[in-house]
């Protein structure tokens, strides 16, 4: 298929233009980024699968789930495979991305962050159950607890309306090609650094695994029932213990009194 820019025309003619000389160009043009002082962070995948943790394959597997997003995500998938994604940053909310196509294209990816009150269920949740933050990096967490992190409607992800995107691109799609490779290569990226899933939702792991030793399970189990029915965060620190008002009672002498 010919691909063509707005200069690429010979005696009137369009002149063919490869995808291999669309990417040289944008490369051109990432190399002078770096240059100028911007350290680029590509996204490049090793063998053949996008994703293989835990985090990544859920957020891949929650992008598919949407309608919204399902006929424009395989061009992305052979983009970020080329290795169009030459730089790809994630902090609290947002996503800034450089993706070569027939120029250097911006993309921006803002999330809202996560509903306290769906926090605060999910922590309850997790009271008990998570050992270590390492465990919940890894994902090596209980079936059900894992399903319920990742479950579209309640869990950590977030639904297409709580997204916003923008490309320098042309195209006048909604969601391109280049958003596409940038939401899959999120995903990848996950693989190799999870806690910037964490990151991106605005999550702080340790509130997720120190509320999992404070309290007796019995007691965990009731706060966890109390915060999901009202909706509130449980203060779940120990009491501490109250002092008897009563005076302390004399020791009794070794030989007992007399009767009179």
């Amino acid at each position: 298929m010919a691909y063509y820019s707005s200069g690429d025309f010979d005696g009137g003619f369009p002149r063919y233009v490869s995808a291999g000389e669309r990417r040289a160009r944008a490369m051109l043009e990432a190399r002078k980024l770096a240059k100028s002082g911007h350290e680029l962070e590509p996204m490049r995948l090793e063998g053949t699968k996008i994703a293989s943790s835990v985090w990544g394959k859920a957020w891949c597997r929650n992008l598919e789930a949407y309608s919204d997003f399902a006929n424009r995500l395989p061009r992305g998938r052979s983009y970020l495979r080329s290795g169009a994604v030459v730089d790809l940053r994630i902090a609290e909310g947002r996503i800034d991305a450089r993706v070569a196509g027939s120029s250097l294209y911006k993309v921006v990816v803002e999330i809202d962050k996560l509903p306290q009150a769906r926090f605060r269920d999910l922590a309850a949740r997790c009271a008990g159950r998570i050992d270590s933050v390492v465990d919940l990096l890894q994902g090596r967490l209980p079936e059900a607890l894992l399903e319920t992190l990742i479950d579209r409607s309640s869990g950590l992800f977030p639904a297409p309306k709580q997204m916003r995107f923008s490309c320098s691109c042309p195209d006048y799609a909604a969601l391109c090609k280049h958003i596409a490779a940038v939401f899959y290569g999120i995903g990848a990226r996950f693989d190799k650094k999870p806690e910037t899933f964490f990151t991106l939702r605005s999550v702080r792991m340790e509130d997720l695994v120190t509320k999992s030793t404070r309290l007796p399970p019995r007691q965990q189990k009731a706060d966890a029932s109390l915060a999901r029915i009202f909706g509130i965060e449980l203060d779940q620190a120990p009491l501490p213990r109250r002092r008897s008002s009563r005076a302390p009672r004399k020791a009794a002498s070794k030989a007992s009194p007399k009767r009179a």
